[in-house]
């Protein structure tokens, strides 16, 4: 019988962790089809920069908090919103622009 391989453990909770990560990041990404929804009905851009910033710099701060360096947390909300700013331009595309 072969032994466990010492990183068993720690990769079931790490895969564990990436399963709770998915389902967030499903929810986000429902929420920001309303979001699309509501700029589309309000003919606005996908991308809102001040908003950009304020939400990296939230996470930032959320990210030191935790221990966590700001750095990543920047690097991975910025990926994150430059894809979910791409998936909004495609939905605003399907929509009417205009309140006319």
């Amino acid at each position: 019988m072969s032994k466990p391989h010492p990183l068993s453990h720690l990769r079931a909770e790490i895969d564990a962790l990436d399963a709770e990560l998915v389902k967030l990041l499903a929810r986000r990404a429902r929420v920001v089809e309303r979001v699309a929804a509501v700029k589309a009905a309000e003919a606005l851009p996908a991308l809102i920069p001040e908003r950009v910033e304020e939400v990296v710099a939230r996470v930032k701060a959320l990210a030191a908090a935790e221990g966590v360096d700001p750095a990543l947390a920047e690097a991975v909300w910025r990926a994150m919103i430059g894809w979910f700013v791409a998936f909004e331009e495609k939905k605003l595309a399907g929509f009417p622009l205009s309140r006319e």
